[in-house]
């Protein structure tokens, strides 16, 4: 699969093949780590990774990974670099690219990514924006996999916010041949544009999207049950309005027994207990922390399959 030099804004500029090709590889990579086998193949390789916004899980899994492929990944901070401030993204993406091999952005807004993408002579790694979180839904997929066997044919059933991370299920999940089930409050409800590309895909793939308000609804049959913050970084002015729109919107084993007798639970993490209660959370159905482990993996395989050491 041929994926030097592109950059990994969001799936849906990735297809099916593409996709399952990065979780293959993805798998490999978790097998040589498990193993603890010597494998450098970005030794002399180095990778900017700006971030707007903190994070523990997307910065110790890339800096961890990058550094067992033998690269070097720098951490820059929002007050490490000039970023928007007194030096422009397109500035800030000439300069970076000079000194290294791939830069991962973790931003507010997507058009940061966007801006970054178009003047950067390396390939760029969407690490999270506010429209798109590809490198989770990765992991997720992954995880999943690992769970089932198998991608093709499963329900998804989302219950929370219209976020980056449900667009980017939304941007991938029928092209995996995967039914997804989406509950938000009225007002939470994904981006039109975003479910504009779903309903195109649910079509094309012949998979059922469901955009509904009731959880119970979106859960019924479902083998992934899957849910993230009610309150995002930058959203804290909304916390009031948002934890009153979301009641009865969390993830219960009451919701949930109207699921698959399979059924599993996803959180992308960090979690607070008015998303999904500590029954569900701390249960046998939760694979929140292989979910979290994965993300090393799946951020491995991209850097590999963009630089072209795959």
């Amino acid at each position: 699969m041929q994926l030097k030099g592109r950059h990994f804004k969001t799936l849906a500029d990735f297809s099916k093949e593409e996709i399952q090709y990065l979780l293959d590889l993805s798998a490999k990579l978790k097998e040589k780590m498990k193993r603890k086998e010597e494998y450098r193949p970005l030794t002399g390789y180095s990778m900017a990774m700006i971030f707007q916004k903190r994070s523990t899980r997307t910065r110790v899994s890339t800096e961890t990974g990058f550094a067992y492929l033998g690269g070097h990944a720098l951490f820059l901070g929002a007050s490490d670099i000039q970023l928007g401030k007194n030096e422009t993204l397109k500035d800030t993406a000439l300069v970076l690219s000079r000194f290294n091999d791939l830069i991962l952005a973790r931003v507010f807004d997507h058009s940061n990514i966007e801006e970054l993408a178009k003047h950067s002579s390396v390939p760029v790694i969407n690490a999270l924006s506010d429209t798109f979180h590809p490198l989770q839904i990765l992991a997720d997929y992954l995880t999943i996999q690992e769970k089932f066997g198998k991608l093709e044919g499963l329900t998804i059933a989302w219950v929370g916010d219209g976020n980056n991370v449900l667009h980017s299920f939304m941007t991938s999940a029928a092209k995996m041949g995967m039914n997804l089930r989406i509950a938000t409050p009225p007002d939470y409800r994904p981006q039109d544009e975003v479910i504009a590309i779903a309903k195109a895909d649910a079509e094309k793939y012949n998979t059922e999207l469901l955009i509904t308000s009731d959880p119970k609804e979106a859960v019924k049959g479902a083998n992934v049950i899957v849910t993230d913050t009610w309150i995002s970084m930058g959203q804290d002015a909304e916390a009031e309005a948002r934890l009153k729109a979301f009641q009865g919107y969390q993830v219960t084993m009451e919701l949930a027994k109207d699921a698959a007798e399979n059924w599993v639970f996803m959180h992308c993490l960090p979690r607070k207990p008015n998303e999904v209660d500590d029954e569900v959370f701390y249960s046998d159905r939760s694979i929140v922390f292989d979910e979290a482990e994965n993300r090393m993996y799946t951020v491995m395989a991209v850097s590999l399959a963009l630089l072209g050491k795959d």
